[in-house]
């Protein structure tokens, strides 16, 4: 997929990896929306000399807003970046975190392809890129929603590609570890639990933290090259490889690894 004079949408543009997407694709050439709840975008957008929108995409109507002011400021979109997304409640959660980090960082997606897969079925190319984690392929040490969203994010992506590539959908799935970010940070790192701030290590700690900026670098290659798999931390492979080897074991060096980040003084 060339970029150069193509037209994208990114969503979660305000900061972060999506704004760091949108300024990638803005260089490559690109026409971009850039999508986001927070009126932040408004001043990304700006900056970059593109159109913006401001709006939640966790919902139908938002999506279908979405995709109309797409349609008026873009033509035919021919990118379309489901990167918004949310770290969601400690813990298991209640009824009303599984709803919301479900709408955010899954049904988005859904909605997205649901209405933008039949046009590009019809001319003949499209390209979705889903913005998962590294907890989609191993998982994340306390927050049940955002190991599971991130897991279903892969998987619908991985559908996709399956059920569409033929038809000249092109799929990637982005799986980053951490990344400087609120996402990893947190809105208020001082006022993070004991449980949050363990889960905050179990990512910052694992490997490299990388700037959003060469995160979208590494998008931005594999769209080129039409690449499922986006790993801008490699080692997230040889990790995937030791869990599919001996899960039993790998549940288990996890468990020790998270005794370790409570600081239960467990063996290594």
């Amino acid at each position: 997929m060339e970029i150069e004079g193509r037209t994208a949408v990114v969503t979660g543009a305000a900061s972060g990896i999506g704004a760091a997407l949108a300024r990638a694709l803005h260089e490559r050439g690109a026409r971009v929306l850039l999508a986001d709840l927070a009126e932040a975008v408004t001043d990304t957008a700006a900056q970059l000399g593109q159109p913006h929108w401001t709006g939640d995409v966790s919902t139908a109507t938002g999506v279908d807003d979405l995709l109309a002011a797409a349609d008026r400021e873009l033509g035919d979109v021919d990118l379309y970046f489901a990167n918004a997304g949310i770290a969601g409640a400690p813990g298991i959660g209640g009824e009303h975190d599984w709803d919301r980090i479900l709408d955010i960082n899954l049904r988005a997606h859904i909605r997205a392809a649901e209405r933008l897969v039949p046009r590009w079925q019809t001319r003949g190319e499209g390209y979705f890129v889903a913005t998962a984690s590294a907890a989609g392929l191993l998982t994340q040490i306390g927050q049940a929603g955002y190991s599971v969203t991130k897991h279903a994010a892969l998987a619908f992506a991985e559908w996709l590609s399956v059920t569409y590539g033929d038809e000249g959908v092109g799929v990637s799935v982005l799986a980053p570890m951490g990344v400087n970010t609120k996402i990893l940070w947190g809105e208020d790192p001082d006022s993070l639990s004991a449980e949050e701030l363990a889960a905050q290590r179990a990512v910052s700690e694992a490997g490299n933290v990388l700037e959003p900026a060469e995160v979208a670098e590494a998008v931005m290659a594999a769209v080129e090259s039409e690449t499922f798999l986006i790993l801008p931390h490699p080692e997230v492979l040889d990790m995937y490889r030791m869990k599919g080897s001996d899960y039993d074991r790998w549940i288990r060096g996890m468990r020790r690894y998270q005794a370790k980040l409570r600081g239960s003084g467990a063996a290594d």
